[in-house]
């Protein structure tokens, strides 16, 4: 994992989830450049403020721990 400390310069697509608040109260994640290797997770109230970059493999590892119980 590394970051950014103005996700606003990255070259992303960004979205969050549908259930978030009125007032944006969530995370947005962006699939980074042409190639989409990399994933950025920024707070959705601060789109210029820092991002965390992933790796495909790490939020799959992410995710299969979420939904088998691991993180919990």
């Amino acid at each position: 994992m590394t970051h950014v400390d103005d996700a606003s310069i990255l070259p992303a697509r960004w979205w969050k989830a549908s259930a978030s608040g009125a007032v944006s109260d969530c995370v947005e994640v962006g699939i980074v450049g042409e190639e989409e290797e990399v994933i950025a997770v920024r707070d959705s109230k601060r789109p210029t403020g820092p991002a965390l970059l992933f790796g495909h493999r790490q939020i799959r590892g992410f995710v299969e721990a979420v939904r088998v119980g691991r993180l919990g």
